[in-house]
C-alpha cells in the first residue's frame, strides 16, 4: 500500500516541474517576441533619422552650390505611405503614416515655390524608396524640391 502512495506523489511532483518549465517557456517566448518588435521599432527610427540626416545634407550641399539638380532616392520603412511638404513654421516635412510620425523642419528649402502646384507637396513611398529631385536655379537663394 505504502509504496502506492509514493508512486502517485512522484507523478504529482512530475506534473508540476512540467507545469513550471511551460510557464518558463512561455515567458521566455513572450520576451523574445517583445525584444524581436522593439529592435523592429528601433530599426525605423534609425531609418527615419537617417532620412532626414541625409536629406538635410543633401539640401545644404545644393544649397551652397550656384545651381543644379540632383535626383536622390532614400530608404524609408513601409509604414511611411508618404513625406509631405507644407507651409509650416515649426515643421515643413511631416510623414503619413498608419502612426503618428514626429515631422521635421528642413532649412534652406523655397517651401513657397514647392507648394505652387500642390498643397500639401506629397511624394508617395514605393516599396520602402522614396525618390524626388532637389534643385536649385541660377540667381535663387534656396533649394526647391520637384518629383
Amino acid at each position: 500500500m505504502k509504496e502506492g502512495k509514493k508512486n502517485r506523489s512522484g507523478q504529482v511532483a512530475i506534473s508540476f516541474g512540467m507545469i513550471f518549465s511551460i510557464v518558463l517557456i512561455i515567458i521566455f517566448l513572450g520576451f523574445g517576441f517583445y525584444a524581436i518588435k522593439k529592435m523592429l521599432d528601433l530599426q525605423s527610427t534609425v531609418q527615419i533619422e537617417k532620412f532626414l540626416s541625409d536629406f538635410q545634407s543633401d539640401v545644404d550641399k545644393m544649397w551652397k552650390s550656384v545651381q543644379g539638380s540632383q535626383s536622390v532616392t532614400y530608404s524609408l520603412p513601409t509604414k511611411i505611405i508618404s513625406i509631405c511638404f507644407q507651409d509650416d513654421e515649426f515643421e515643413n516635412v511631416r510623414f503619413n503614416s498608419k502612426s503618428l510620425i514626429k515631422g521635421t523642419n528642413i532649412e534652406n528649402i523655397d517651401i513657397g515655390a514647392i507648394l505652387e502646384e500642390d498643397n500639401p507637396f506629397c511624394i508617395n513611398n514605393i516599396k520602402g524608396k522614396i525618390s524626388f529631385t532637389i534643385a536649385k536655379e541660377y540667381g535663387e537663394t534656396l533649394v526647391t524640391i520637384k518629383k
